[in-house]
Protein backbone atom coordinates (compact mmCIF):
# COMPACT_ATOMS: atom_id res chain seq x y z
CA UNK A 1 0.00 0.00 0.00
CA UNK A 2 1.23 3.68 -0.25
CA UNK A 3 2.01 6.08 2.25
CA UNK A 4 -1.21 8.07 2.53
CA UNK A 5 -3.49 4.98 2.12
CA UNK A 6 -4.76 3.09 5.66
CA UNK A 7 -2.98 -0.04 6.20
CA UNK A 8 -4.97 -2.95 8.53
CA UNK A 9 -2.60 -5.21 10.33
CA UNK A 10 -3.87 -7.34 12.85
CA UNK A 11 -6.92 -4.97 13.59
CA UNK A 12 -4.85 -1.96 13.86
CA UNK A 13 -4.51 0.97 11.77
CA UNK A 14 -1.36 2.65 10.96
CA UNK A 15 -2.69 6.25 10.88
CA UNK A 16 -2.32 9.00 7.87
CA UNK A 17 -0.51 12.06 9.46
CA UNK A 18 -3.38 13.75 8.43
CA UNK A 19 -5.72 11.97 10.41
CA UNK A 20 -3.01 11.79 13.14
CA UNK A 21 -1.46 15.08 13.99
CA UNK A 22 -2.98 17.99 15.70
CA UNK A 23 -5.11 19.72 13.31
CA UNK A 24 -3.59 22.94 13.83
CA UNK A 25 -0.32 22.12 13.48
CA UNK A 26 -1.61 20.56 9.82
CA UNK A 27 -3.11 23.39 9.06
CA UNK A 28 0.02 25.37 9.75
CA UNK A 29 2.34 23.08 7.42
CA UNK A 30 -0.35 23.11 5.00
CA UNK A 31 -1.26 26.70 4.72
CA UNK A 32 1.56 28.81 5.01
CA UNK A 33 3.37 27.10 2.38
CA UNK A 34 -0.26 27.74 0.05
CA UNK A 35 -0.49 31.28 1.46
CA UNK A 36 3.22 32.13 -0.22
CA UNK A 37 2.49 30.10 -3.62
CA UNK A 38 -0.73 32.34 -3.74
CA UNK A 39 0.94 35.25 -2.87
CA UNK A 40 4.14 34.61 -5.47
CA UNK A 41 1.31 33.85 -8.09
CA UNK A 42 -0.79 37.16 -7.32
CA UNK A 43 2.91 38.53 -8.13
CA UNK A 44 2.29 38.21 -11.64
CA UNK A 45 -0.20 40.18 -12.00
CA UNK A 46 1.06 43.29 -9.42
CA UNK A 47 4.23 43.07 -11.06
CA UNK A 48 3.24 43.73 -14.29
CA UNK A 49 1.27 46.69 -13.41
CA UNK A 50 3.44 48.14 -11.22
CA UNK A 51 5.68 48.39 -14.13
CA UNK A 52 3.66 48.95 -16.58
CA UNK A 53 2.12 51.99 -14.74
CA UNK A 54 5.41 53.46 -14.15
CA UNK A 55 6.71 53.17 -17.69
CA UNK A 56 3.33 53.12 -20.29
CA UNK A 57 1.20 54.72 -17.90
CA UNK A 58 -2.78 54.69 -17.14
CA UNK A 59 -3.61 53.33 -20.69
CA UNK A 60 -1.27 50.28 -19.98
CA UNK A 61 -2.94 49.61 -16.42
CA UNK A 62 -6.53 49.91 -17.99
CA UNK A 63 -4.98 47.25 -21.05
CA UNK A 64 -4.34 44.71 -18.44
CA UNK A 65 -7.93 45.20 -16.79
CA UNK A 66 -8.90 44.76 -20.11
CA UNK A 67 -7.43 41.31 -20.44
CA UNK A 68 -7.92 40.40 -16.71
CA UNK A 69 -10.68 37.91 -17.35
CA UNK A 70 -8.67 35.54 -19.52
CA UNK A 71 -6.52 35.48 -16.77
CA UNK A 72 -9.71 34.23 -14.36
CA UNK A 73 -10.67 32.23 -17.14
CA UNK A 74 -7.46 29.90 -16.47
CA UNK A 75 -7.83 30.24 -13.08
CA UNK A 76 -11.38 28.67 -13.12
CA UNK A 77 -9.89 25.92 -14.97
CA UNK A 78 -7.09 25.23 -13.03
CA UNK A 79 -9.37 25.02 -10.12
CA UNK A 80 -12.01 22.74 -11.79
CA UNK A 81 -9.20 20.18 -12.09
CA UNK A 82 -6.97 21.68 -9.36
CA UNK A 83 -9.26 21.31 -6.44
CA UNK A 84 -12.10 18.70 -8.23
CA UNK A 85 -8.44 16.48 -8.61
CA UNK A 86 -7.36 16.57 -5.11
CA UNK A 87 -10.66 16.37 -3.39
CA UNK A 88 -11.63 13.10 -4.85
CA UNK A 89 -7.34 11.99 -4.35
CA UNK A 90 -7.62 12.64 -0.53
CA UNK A 91 -11.19 11.48 -0.13
CA UNK A 92 -10.36 8.43 -1.89
CA UNK A 93 -7.05 7.85 0.02
CA UNK A 94 -8.69 8.52 3.75
CA UNK A 95 -11.42 5.31 2.22
CA UNK A 96 -8.43 3.15 1.84
CA UNK A 97 -8.82 3.30 -2.49
CA UNK A 98 -5.17 4.01 -3.35
CA UNK A 99 -5.52 2.38 -7.09
CA UNK A 100 -8.77 4.63 -7.99
CA UNK A 101 -7.01 7.87 -6.40
CA UNK A 102 -3.70 7.96 -8.33
CA UNK A 103 -6.31 7.71 -11.79
CA UNK A 104 -8.03 11.10 -10.21
CA UNK A 105 -4.51 12.59 -10.46
CA UNK A 106 -3.90 11.93 -14.00
CA UNK A 107 -6.66 12.91 -15.45
CA UNK A 108 -6.85 16.21 -13.80
CA UNK A 109 -3.63 17.11 -15.23
CA UNK A 110 -4.56 16.24 -18.75
CA UNK A 111 -7.54 18.40 -18.86
CA UNK A 112 -5.93 21.13 -17.18
CA UNK A 113 -3.40 21.05 -19.58
CA UNK A 114 -5.48 20.24 -22.58
CA UNK A 115 -8.08 22.92 -21.99
CA UNK A 116 -4.86 25.85 -21.93
CA UNK A 117 -4.11 24.54 -25.08
CA UNK A 118 -7.74 25.27 -26.55
CA UNK A 119 -8.37 28.39 -24.80
CA UNK A 120 -5.22 29.89 -25.90
CA UNK A 121 -6.35 28.85 -29.70
CA UNK A 122 -9.87 30.29 -28.76
CA UNK A 123 -7.79 34.17 -28.16
CA UNK A 124 -5.55 33.98 -30.51
CA UNK A 125 -8.49 33.44 -32.83
CA UNK A 126 -10.59 36.24 -31.62
CA UNK A 127 -8.63 38.36 -29.82
CA UNK A 128 -10.09 41.52 -30.79
CA UNK A 129 -13.54 41.09 -30.93
CA UNK A 130 -13.33 39.62 -27.13
CA UNK A 131 -11.24 42.45 -26.01
CA UNK A 132 -13.86 44.53 -27.15
CA UNK A 133 -16.81 42.53 -25.43
CA UNK A 134 -14.94 43.30 -22.04
CA UNK A 135 -15.08 46.77 -22.18
CA UNK A 136 -12.00 47.91 -23.83
CA UNK A 137 -11.81 51.73 -24.96
CA UNK A 138 -10.45 53.29 -28.30
CA UNK A 139 -7.64 54.51 -26.47
CA UNK A 140 -6.59 51.46 -24.76
CA UNK A 141 -7.37 48.21 -27.16
CA UNK A 142 -4.11 48.53 -29.42
CA UNK A 143 -2.19 48.07 -25.91
CA UNK A 144 -5.35 45.13 -24.46
CA UNK A 145 -4.13 43.43 -27.94
CA UNK A 146 -0.24 43.62 -27.98
CA UNK A 147 -0.37 42.07 -24.18
CA UNK A 148 -3.09 39.59 -24.82
CA UNK A 149 -1.83 38.16 -27.65
CA UNK A 150 1.31 37.14 -26.24
CA UNK A 151 0.21 36.21 -23.11
CA UNK A 152 -2.19 33.47 -24.44
CA UNK A 153 0.46 31.36 -25.23
CA UNK A 154 1.50 31.04 -21.72
CA UNK A 155 -2.38 29.72 -20.53
CA UNK A 156 -1.64 25.94 -20.71
CA UNK A 157 1.29 26.63 -17.58
CA UNK A 158 -0.09 29.16 -15.89
CA UNK A 159 -3.10 26.33 -15.62
CA UNK A 160 -0.84 23.43 -15.01
CA UNK A 161 0.70 25.48 -12.13
CA UNK A 162 -2.43 26.42 -10.51
CA UNK A 163 -4.11 23.31 -10.77
CA UNK A 164 -1.19 21.43 -10.48
CA UNK A 165 -0.02 22.84 -7.23
CA UNK A 166 -3.12 21.44 -6.09
CA UNK A 167 -2.80 18.12 -6.78
CA UNK A 168 0.71 18.32 -5.31
CA UNK A 169 -0.13 19.43 -2.42
CA UNK A 170 -2.67 16.66 -2.13
CA UNK A 171 0.05 14.40 -2.56
CA UNK A 172 1.57 16.07 0.72
CA UNK A 173 3.93 18.61 -0.68
CA UNK A 174 2.70 22.04 0.07
CA UNK A 175 6.06 23.65 -0.61
CA UNK A 176 6.63 22.18 -3.88
CA UNK A 177 3.84 23.66 -4.64
CA UNK A 178 5.28 27.00 -3.08
CA UNK A 179 8.39 26.12 -4.66
CA UNK A 180 6.94 26.39 -8.07
CA UNK A 181 5.17 29.08 -8.09
CA UNK A 182 8.43 30.92 -6.44
CA UNK A 183 10.61 29.95 -8.96
CA UNK A 184 8.04 31.22 -11.97
CA UNK A 185 7.03 34.92 -9.71
CA UNK A 186 11.17 35.15 -9.33
CA UNK A 187 11.71 34.89 -13.14
CA UNK A 188 8.52 37.44 -14.43
CA UNK A 189 9.67 39.86 -12.08
CA UNK A 190 13.60 39.92 -13.08
CA UNK A 191 12.62 39.71 -16.99
CA UNK A 192 9.96 42.90 -16.29
CA UNK A 193 13.02 44.69 -14.86
CA UNK A 194 14.90 43.98 -17.85
CA UNK A 195 12.35 43.73 -20.81
CA UNK A 196 10.38 47.36 -19.74
CA UNK A 197 12.99 49.25 -17.93
CA UNK A 198 16.24 48.70 -19.63
CA UNK A 199 15.07 47.54 -23.17
CA UNK A 200 12.07 49.73 -23.44
CA UNK A 201 10.08 46.93 -24.76
CA UNK A 202 6.55 47.79 -22.98
CA UNK A 203 3.59 45.91 -22.94
CA UNK A 204 4.79 43.32 -24.89
CA UNK A 205 7.98 43.01 -22.34
CA UNK A 206 5.51 42.51 -20.05
CA UNK A 207 3.56 39.69 -21.65
CA UNK A 208 7.38 37.83 -22.64
CA UNK A 209 8.26 37.65 -18.72
CA UNK A 210 5.12 36.80 -17.89
CA UNK A 211 5.06 33.85 -20.31
CA UNK A 212 8.81 32.93 -19.61
CA UNK A 213 7.61 32.57 -15.79
CA UNK A 214 4.57 30.94 -16.61
CA UNK A 215 6.52 28.39 -19.08
CA UNK A 216 9.16 27.45 -16.78
CA UNK A 217 7.07 27.39 -13.54
CA UNK A 218 4.19 24.81 -15.42
CA UNK A 219 7.27 22.96 -16.37
CA UNK A 220 8.68 22.10 -12.73
CA UNK A 221 4.69 21.27 -12.23
CA UNK A 222 4.84 18.83 -14.83
CA UNK A 223 8.18 17.12 -13.49
CA UNK A 224 7.14 17.23 -10.32
CA UNK A 225 3.18 15.44 -10.64
CA UNK A 226 5.52 13.24 -12.50
CA UNK A 227 7.47 11.99 -9.61
CA UNK A 228 4.63 12.01 -6.85
CA UNK A 229 6.10 10.72 -3.47
CA UNK A 230 2.71 8.76 -2.35
CA UNK A 231 1.68 6.87 -5.42
CA UNK A 232 3.16 6.43 -9.51
CA UNK A 233 1.33 7.95 -11.84
CA UNK A 234 1.84 5.46 -15.15
CA UNK A 235 0.15 5.69 -18.66
CA UNK A 236 -2.91 4.10 -18.16
CA UNK A 237 -3.69 7.37 -15.64
CA UNK A 238 -3.30 9.82 -17.95
CA UNK A 239 -6.24 7.80 -20.49
CA UNK A 240 -9.39 9.90 -19.81
CA UNK A 241 -12.29 8.28 -18.51
CA UNK A 242 -15.97 9.71 -17.97
CA UNK A 243 -16.49 8.60 -14.09
CA UNK A 244 -13.26 9.74 -13.03
CA UNK A 245 -13.89 13.35 -14.74
CA UNK A 246 -17.23 14.06 -14.03
CA UNK A 247 -16.06 12.98 -10.16
CA UNK A 248 -13.40 16.00 -10.33
CA UNK A 249 -15.54 18.62 -11.87
CA UNK A 250 -18.27 17.81 -9.42
CA UNK A 251 -15.98 18.50 -6.45
CA UNK A 252 -14.33 21.25 -8.17
CA UNK A 253 -17.45 23.36 -9.80
CA UNK A 254 -17.71 25.35 -6.83
CA UNK A 255 -14.47 26.96 -6.88
CA UNK A 256 -14.79 27.11 -10.35
CA UNK A 257 -18.35 28.69 -10.41
CA UNK A 258 -16.67 31.30 -8.13
CA UNK A 259 -14.05 32.10 -10.56
CA UNK A 260 -16.51 32.29 -13.73
CA UNK A 261 -18.53 34.27 -11.80
CA UNK A 262 -15.44 36.87 -10.76
CA UNK A 263 -14.77 36.65 -14.51
CA UNK A 264 -18.85 37.71 -15.42
CA UNK A 265 -18.59 40.27 -13.48
CA UNK A 266 -15.60 41.83 -13.90
CA UNK A 267 -16.77 42.16 -17.60
CA UNK A 268 -19.91 43.51 -16.09
CA UNK A 269 -17.91 45.72 -14.52
CA UNK A 270 -15.56 47.26 -16.90
CA UNK A 271 -18.55 48.24 -19.12
CA UNK A 272 -20.12 50.26 -16.39
CA UNK A 273 -17.17 52.22 -15.10
CA UNK A 274 -16.26 52.69 -18.83
CA UNK A 275 -19.92 54.17 -19.40
CA UNK A 276 -20.59 55.75 -16.24
CA UNK A 277 -16.75 57.26 -15.96
CA UNK A 278 -17.97 58.61 -18.89
CA UNK A 279 -20.86 60.37 -17.84
CA UNK A 280 -18.77 61.71 -14.86
CA UNK A 281 -15.81 63.63 -14.29
CA UNK A 282 -13.41 61.44 -14.50
CA UNK A 283 -13.25 59.93 -17.93
CA UNK A 284 -14.36 56.34 -19.04
CA UNK A 285 -9.96 54.93 -18.72
CA UNK A 286 -9.83 56.21 -15.05
CA UNK A 287 -12.01 53.88 -13.47
CA UNK A 288 -10.80 51.37 -15.45
CA UNK A 289 -7.12 51.73 -14.49
CA UNK A 290 -7.75 52.26 -10.83
CA UNK A 291 -10.54 49.61 -10.40
CA UNK A 292 -8.15 46.96 -12.05
CA UNK A 293 -5.15 48.26 -10.13
CA UNK A 294 -6.88 47.52 -6.81
CA UNK A 295 -8.66 44.39 -7.90
CA UNK A 296 -5.44 43.13 -8.02
CA UNK A 297 -3.97 44.87 -4.89
CA UNK A 298 -7.02 42.97 -3.23
CA UNK A 299 -5.83 39.79 -4.49
CA UNK A 300 -2.95 39.77 -2.29
CA UNK A 301 -4.96 39.73 0.89
CA UNK A 302 -7.07 37.13 -0.85
CA UNK A 303 -4.25 34.98 -1.34
CA UNK A 304 -3.83 34.93 2.69
CA UNK A 305 -7.25 33.75 2.91
CA UNK A 306 -7.51 31.63 -0.42
CA UNK A 307 -4.53 29.70 0.89
CA UNK A 308 -5.93 28.92 3.78
CA UNK A 309 -8.67 27.40 2.47
CA UNK A 310 -6.81 25.35 -0.22
CA UNK A 311 -3.99 24.29 3.35
CA UNK A 312 -7.65 23.08 5.08
CA UNK A 313 -8.77 20.95 1.74
CA UNK A 314 -6.32 17.76 2.11
CA UNK A 315 -7.40 17.87 6.27
CA UNK A 316 -11.00 18.28 5.79
CA UNK A 317 -11.04 15.70 2.57
CA UNK A 318 -9.19 13.13 4.32
CA UNK A 319 -10.71 13.09 7.44
CA UNK A 320 -14.35 12.97 6.54
CA UNK A 321 -13.60 10.25 4.01
CA UNK A 322 -11.99 8.51 7.35
CA UNK A 323 -14.73 9.29 9.33
CA UNK A 324 -13.00 11.63 11.77
CA UNK A 325 -15.80 14.76 11.85
CA UNK A 326 -14.57 16.32 15.15
CA UNK A 327 -10.85 16.80 13.54
CA UNK A 328 -12.82 18.18 10.37
CA UNK A 329 -14.72 20.87 12.53
CA UNK A 330 -11.88 21.74 14.66
CA UNK A 331 -9.98 22.63 11.20
CA UNK A 332 -12.61 24.42 10.07
CA UNK A 333 -12.68 26.77 13.35
CA UNK A 334 -9.12 27.39 13.26
CA UNK A 335 -9.33 27.99 9.09
CA UNK A 336 -11.85 31.10 10.10
CA UNK A 337 -9.99 32.28 13.16
CA UNK A 338 -6.79 32.88 11.16
CA UNK A 339 -9.18 34.57 8.28
CA UNK A 340 -10.65 37.12 10.36
CA UNK A 341 -6.91 37.75 12.06
CA UNK A 342 -5.89 38.73 8.58
CA UNK A 343 -9.07 40.28 7.22
CA UNK A 344 -8.93 42.77 9.95
CA UNK A 345 -5.17 43.21 9.14
CA UNK A 346 -6.36 44.48 5.60
CA UNK A 347 -9.16 46.20 6.44
CA UNK A 348 -7.20 48.17 8.22
CA UNK A 349 -4.41 48.71 5.25
CA UNK A 350 -7.21 49.33 2.74
CA UNK A 351 -9.10 52.51 4.98
CA UNK A 352 -5.65 53.97 6.45
CA UNK A 353 -3.37 53.88 3.26
CA UNK A 354 -5.29 54.10 -0.24
CA UNK A 355 -3.14 56.94 -1.29
CA UNK A 356 0.50 55.43 -0.54
CA UNK A 357 -1.11 52.11 -1.93
CA UNK A 358 -2.15 53.75 -5.56
CA UNK A 359 0.67 55.63 -5.64
CA UNK A 360 3.01 52.39 -6.00
CA UNK A 361 1.58 52.23 -9.53
CA UNK A 362 2.78 54.89 -11.39
CA UNK A 363 1.41 59.06 -11.40
CA UNK A 364 -1.90 59.72 -12.27
CA UNK A 365 -4.31 63.38 -12.31
CA UNK A 366 -6.13 65.10 -9.16
CA UNK A 367 -9.15 62.46 -10.79
CA UNK A 368 -7.17 59.48 -10.90
CA UNK A 369 -6.61 59.73 -6.85
CA UNK A 370 -10.05 60.88 -6.12
CA UNK A 371 -11.16 58.05 -7.48
CA UNK A 372 -8.93 55.66 -6.51
CA UNK A 373 -8.87 56.43 -3.38
CA UNK A 374 -13.16 56.33 -2.91
CA UNK A 375 -12.86 52.97 -4.60
CA UNK A 376 -10.77 51.35 -1.55
CA UNK A 377 -13.03 52.75 1.21
CA UNK A 378 -16.08 52.27 -0.09
CA UNK A 379 -15.62 48.95 -2.17
CA UNK A 380 -13.58 47.53 0.29
CA UNK A 381 -15.47 48.58 3.49
CA UNK A 382 -16.34 44.98 4.51
CA UNK A 383 -12.86 43.54 3.56
CA UNK A 384 -13.02 42.53 7.58
CA UNK A 385 -16.07 39.87 6.82
CA UNK A 386 -14.43 38.48 3.21
CA UNK A 387 -13.05 35.76 4.78
CA UNK A 388 -15.89 33.66 5.42
CA UNK A 389 -17.27 32.84 1.94
CA UNK A 390 -14.41 31.23 -0.18
CA UNK A 391 -12.96 29.03 3.18
CA UNK A 392 -16.48 28.11 3.69
CA UNK A 393 -17.38 27.61 0.05
CA UNK A 394 -14.25 25.55 -0.38
CA UNK A 395 -15.30 23.84 3.13
CA UNK A 396 -18.36 22.08 1.67
CA UNK A 397 -16.38 20.98 -1.75
CA UNK A 398 -13.70 19.56 0.79
CA UNK A 399 -16.35 17.07 2.55
CA UNK A 400 -18.07 16.46 -1.29
CA UNK A 401 -21.01 18.37 -1.15
CA UNK A 402 -20.26 20.43 -4.17
CA UNK A 403 -23.76 21.98 -4.60
CA UNK A 404 -23.60 23.76 -1.21
CA UNK A 405 -20.10 24.62 -2.08
CA UNK A 406 -21.17 25.79 -5.62
CA UNK A 407 -23.94 27.86 -3.81
CA UNK A 408 -22.15 29.74 -1.83
CA UNK A 409 -19.14 30.50 -4.28
CA UNK A 410 -22.07 32.25 -6.40
CA UNK A 411 -23.64 34.44 -3.88
CA UNK A 412 -20.92 36.81 -3.76
CA UNK A 413 -20.27 37.55 -7.30
CA UNK A 414 -23.77 36.22 -9.55
CA UNK A 415 -26.89 36.39 -6.68
CA UNK A 416 -25.58 39.65 -4.98
CA UNK A 417 -23.00 42.08 -6.88
CA UNK A 418 -23.89 41.56 -10.52
CA UNK A 419 -27.50 42.52 -9.92
CA UNK A 420 -26.18 45.74 -7.77
CA UNK A 421 -23.55 46.96 -10.26
CA UNK A 422 -26.57 46.85 -12.72
CA UNK A 423 -28.97 48.67 -10.54
CA UNK A 424 -26.92 51.01 -8.51
CA UNK A 425 -25.18 53.13 -11.07
CA UNK A 426 -29.00 53.72 -12.59
CA UNK A 427 -29.89 55.64 -9.10
CA UNK A 428 -25.99 57.16 -8.31
CA UNK A 429 -23.96 57.07 -11.08
CA UNK A 430 -20.59 55.33 -10.73
CA UNK A 431 -20.80 55.59 -7.17
CA UNK A 432 -23.14 53.32 -7.55
CA UNK A 433 -21.06 51.02 -8.35
CA UNK A 434 -18.88 51.56 -5.46
CA UNK A 435 -21.45 50.89 -2.60
CA UNK A 436 -22.51 47.82 -4.49
CA UNK A 437 -19.34 46.18 -3.45
CA UNK A 438 -19.87 46.18 0.63
CA UNK A 439 -23.17 45.37 0.01
CA UNK A 440 -22.55 41.90 -1.89
CA UNK A 441 -19.75 41.30 0.82
CA UNK A 442 -21.99 41.37 4.09
CA UNK A 443 -24.82 39.70 2.21
CA UNK A 444 -22.44 36.60 1.38
CA UNK A 445 -20.55 36.39 4.59
CA UNK A 446 -24.12 36.39 5.88
CA UNK A 447 -25.22 33.39 3.75
CA UNK A 448 -21.61 31.23 4.74
CA UNK A 449 -22.40 32.26 8.48
CA UNK A 450 -26.06 30.50 8.07
CA UNK A 451 -25.08 26.96 6.25
CA UNK A 452 -21.87 26.19 7.83
CA UNK A 453 -23.49 26.28 11.31
CA UNK A 454 -26.54 24.24 10.04
CA UNK A 455 -23.64 21.96 8.99
CA UNK A 456 -22.04 22.05 12.05
CA UNK A 457 -25.08 21.64 14.46
CA UNK A 458 -25.68 17.91 13.03
CA UNK A 459 -24.99 14.84 15.22
CA UNK A 460 -21.96 13.18 13.25
CA UNK A 461 -19.51 16.31 14.40
CA UNK A 462 -19.74 15.10 18.23
CA UNK A 463 -20.90 11.58 18.10
CA UNK A 464 -18.84 8.67 18.44
CA UNK A 465 -20.70 6.24 16.20
CA UNK A 466 -20.25 8.12 12.79
CA UNK A 467 -21.83 7.22 9.45
CA UNK A 468 -20.51 6.31 6.45
CA UNK A 469 -18.91 9.02 4.03
CA UNK A 470 -21.72 7.08 1.34
CA UNK A 471 -24.41 7.54 3.69
CA UNK A 472 -24.22 11.52 4.09
CA UNK A 473 -26.17 13.22 1.62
Amino acid sequence: MDKLSKTHTNNKIHENPLGAKPVNRLLYQFAVPSIIAMLVSSLYNIVDQFFIGNSVGELGNAATNISFPLSISCVAIALLFGIGGASSFNISMGEGDSEKAVYYLGNAAVMMFGCGVLLCLITQTFLEPMLRFFGSPENVIDYAKIYTRIVSFGFPFLIITTGGGHLIRADGRPKITMLCNLTGAVINTGLDALFIMVFHMGMAGAAAATVIGQVISGSLAIWFLCHCCTVSILKKHLIIRRKFVMRITSLGAAPCSNQLAMMIVQIVMNKSLKYYGALSAYGDSIPIACAGIITKVNQVFFSFIIGISQGLQPIVSFNYGAGKYKRVKSAYLYAISAGFVLSAIAFLTFQLAPGQIISLFGEGSEEYYRFAINYFHIFLFFTFINFMQPITSNFFTAIGKPKRGIFLSLTRQIIFLLPLIIIFPIIAGINGIMYAGPIADFLAGAASVIMVCLELKQRRYTANVLPSYHDIP
